[in-house]
């Protein structure tokens, strides 16, 4: 049996060994920084389309928009690391008796699913799919930025 060992200059070996310590947050920050850069994009994106193309005055209450967002760093069942952009729930809707707020039979998920499919009588207004071709390439330029100033500093 062949036999091989190599020697690593002892600073290329620390800064690998910190590195292997330190992957776990290193792509949480990227993760994140990717999120945000395609969540501002999903969030111009809906502001476009709400209103857009409608006979009478819009009624938008600005809800749909304030619920979307970006959910902290968590690992699924294959064990990958991934952030995911959605809407909250429940949905909100103002009472016109006493100014009570109640809950909504729609959710704010089933909202931006007929805006961006359609449906019967109402043209489709696609914002989340035009968001993940236009943000493909500066989300990878941004998870890249934080990965190398997090590499830098080791």
């Amino acid at each position: 049996m062949a036999r091989c060992t190599i020697m690593l200059p002892d600073n290329l070996a620390k800064k690998l060994d910190t590195l292997g310590d330190k992957t776990d947050v290193i792509v949480e920050k990227a993760l994140e920084a990717g999120g945000k850069v395609i969540l501002e994009k999903a969030r111009g994106n809906l502001r476009a389309v709400i209103g857009k193309g409608i006979k009478s005055k819009s009624r938008s209450t600005g809800e749909l928009i304030s619920s979307l967002g970006l959910s902290p760093v968590k690992i699924d069942h294959n064990g990958v690391q991934n952030v995911k952009i959605g809407f909250n729930e429940p949905r909100r809707r103002q009472s016109a008796a006493k100014g009570k707020r109640s809950y909504s039979k729609s959710t704010n998920a089933m909202v931006a699913n007929v805006l961006e499919y359609g449906r019967h009588g109402q043209p489709p207004k696609p914002f989340m799919k035009p968001t993940r071709s236009a943000s493909r390439k500066p989300c990878i330029d941004a998870m890249q930025s934080v990965i190398d100033s997090e590499v830098s500093r080791l």
